[in-house]
């Protein structure tokens, strides 16, 4: 039982120490390769994906055509779209 404290005590740490709040846009939409290079062009919100086109989207590391299509459905449902190209 002693074991099972200690243990729980060492993987709250380990997590609180990981967590990073800013990590949880799109999250459960697109994948982590994809969100990792959105967060890497300081994009971290639909106002500010909006402002880019989608062949400009497509041009970063981590993002394919399954990644853009699930954006755009996001990105629609919440009444925003890709800049015009």
């Amino acid at each position: 039982m002693i074991n099972l404290v200690i243990m729980s005590k060492s993987l709250n740490s380990i997590y609180t120490v990981n967590y990073d709040p800013e990590d949880e846009f799109l999250l459960g939409v697109i994948a982590v390769p994809a969100r990792r290079a959105l967060r890497k062009e300081k994009i971290d919100s639909l106002e500010k994906l909006s402002d880019y086109s989608e062949k400009e989207i497509l041009q970063l590391h981590g993002f394919g055509k399954n990644a853009i299509m699930k954006l755009k459905d996001h990105m629609k449902e919440h009444q925003m779209c890709f800049k015009e190209a």
